[in-house]
């Protein structure tokens, strides 16, 4: 029997679908994204994000499982148990799976098997999994209180860097002239150009691809992604040594920050060649949940809520 899955990557600033027959792709598409299940009425955004994709790309007639990455359901468990009860109501869902978003992308990127997983984009979470299926997850407390070395914090870095050499606090660094080219306002405009968005810490993490070309010939954003390196290998040593997986434990990257190449990766693989083997990441969040649709026999498992 050919199989129907309608896979879900549900995060913060966007939700993508993925409708896939017997294992290839047929339909995607994308809408905004929800504020997380842990948020007042975070499951009520969820569900609303989820049906205008399904809505997009599932056919009429066919049937299908339904698996979602969800923002938020690694600490609000009860908001995802009761998120894929509503969502058992979609017409042709004839299975509901829901988990964390950190879950599938930690399935993409290993295959459901056991090992650790670097998830650094706009925020930045290490997620490790043992062969009983215990998770451990460090970091991915937000912009605010954590994400140290992601996308957001070596924006945010930068502009900082930036507003300190404006003021004479800081030294001279090509970083001022490159935020105030990017974002279009002078320095002392940019407080009030943060402040008119939802997501500041996105906007700045925007810029993080900037400041690692600047690496090469500015010694402060050079210090800036080597900073960013050291952190993520903090929060990966972190997972490994919670986790109490044995050195030396499969570790794969994923997300944009896998892409800045020789500034980040250098000091941070530095930093944790003693305690990984290093693995390509087979596939994306949403290829993890495609996976988790249909098998059971992942070392996953025990994070997965299933419905029908």
């Amino acid at each position: 029997m050919i199989s129907h899955v309608l896979a879900i990557d549900l995060g913060k600033t966007g939700c993508r679908g993925s409708l896939r027959i017997g294992g290839q792709q047929t339909r995607h598409a994308e809408a905004a994204g929800a504020p997380g299940l842990a948020s007042a009425g975070g499951v009520g955004a969820a569900d609303t994000a989820i049906r205008a994709v399904v809505d997009e790309i599932a056919g009429q007639d066919a049937a299908f499982t339904l698996a979602v990455g969800a923002a938020g359901a690694a600490s609000a468990p009860e908001a995802a148990g009761l998120l894929a009860r509503q969502l058992a109501d979609i017409p042709g869902a004839t299975a509901v799976v829901v988990t964390s978003d950190a879950v599938t992308a930690h399935a993409g990127a290993l295959g459901g098997s056991p090992g650790i997983v670097l998830a650094a984009g706009t925020g930045a979470v290490a997620t490790a999994v043992d062969a009983a299926g215990r998770f451990t997850r460090v970091d991915g407390w937000g912009p605010l209180l954590g994400d140290e070395g992601s996308g957001g914090w070596i924006g945010i870095e930068a502009v900082r860097a930036a507003l300190r050499s404006f003021d004479g606090r800081g030294p001279r660094t090509q970083l001022a002239e490159l935020v105030a080219e990017h974002y279009g306002v002078p320095p002392t405009e940019l407080p009030k150009y943060f402040g008119q968005h939802d997501n500041p810490a996105l906007v700045a993490a925007r810029l993080a691809p900037l400041v690692a070309t600047a690496a090469a010939t500015d010694a402060t954003a050079a210090a800036i992604m080597t900073a960013a390196g050291h952190a993520l290998a903090r929060t990966v040593l972190a997972a490994i040594d919670r986790s109490g997986l044995r050195w030396p434990v499969p570790y794969a990257i994923t997300g944009g920050l896998a892409k800045l190449g020789a500034p980040l990766l250098d000091p941070l693989n530095r930093s944790i060649a003693h305690a990984v083997t290093h693995r390509e990441a087979r596939g994306e969040p949403i290829d993890g949940a495609a996976l988790l649709a249909l098998d059971t026999a992942t070392a996953l498992e025990a994070l997965v809520i299933r419905i029908g």
